[in-house]
């Protein structure tokens, strides 16, 4: 290898190692981030941030390091698969492959995330957000307000999936779309009955009367 591949293999690892400082320090005490030169493969590990793993740097590549060196032709990207650190909490990593111009790797960049970290915090978030079946697929109620534009297009809606304008509906059909307006919260909103009673041309009482 010349001077000049030398040096480009240089350039284009010590750019690698600002990468990597930089992402291990965005995820503190999650994610350990290690550059790997393969072109020393007893010694490859150049950057090791935010330790998880106890490696030092000078320490040997990993199988996965050993792979790339033997075969160019081996995946450059390694995404999100299943790992643990030498005490075993569980870890997700991904190993990204670094070539030079003439195709050969020459580093690899890794990024091991401690789930064991992350799972309670997972679980009490379900938890969290788990709702209660028991009432059914039906809101109990809407955390907003029902605007008039919002109702008279659900009128309108509703309306057009029964091949009518709102005035010209049947009784029946009006009063189908009145239980569904009640059903689906819309008389939450102040006026809702008259606004209803205007499209359809009825009363409010009729309106009151279809919607029980």
């Amino acid at each position: 290898m010349s001077e000049v591949e030398t040096g480009s293999d240089e350039h284009l690892i010590q750019e690698a190692e600002k990468i990597a400082v930089a992402l291990g320090r965005m995820f503190p005490g999650l994610c350990e981030v290690v550059l790997h030169d393969l072109r020393d493969p007893r010694h490859a590990i150049r950057v090791i941030e935010n330790n998880l793993s106890g490696r030092q740097v000078g320490d040997s590549a990993t199988e996965l390091g050993l792979a790339r060196i033997a075969d160019p032709d081996y995946p450059s990207v390694i995404q999100n698969y299943p790992n643990s650190f030498p005490d075993g909490r569980p870890a997700k990593s991904t190993s990204i492959g670094i070539k030079n111009a003439a195709g050969e790797y020459v580093a690899a960049l890794c990024l091991n995330l401690d789930i064991s970290v992350l799972s309670p915090v997972t679980l009490a978030l379900s938890n969290l957000v788990a709702t209660d079946t028991a009432h059914g697929d039906r809101p109990l109620e809407t955390l907003r307000d029902r605007t008039s534009r919002e109702l008279r297009q659900a009128v309108e809606t509703l309306s057009a999936q029964r091949g009518a304008p709102p005035r010209s509906l049947s009784r029946e059909d009006k009063k189908t779309l009145v239980r569904q307006l009640y059903q689906d919260g819309y008389f939450d909103s102040r006026d809702a009955a008259q606004t209803i009673a205007d499209l359809l041309g009825v009363s409010r009482a009729t309106v009151y009367n279809y919607a029980k």
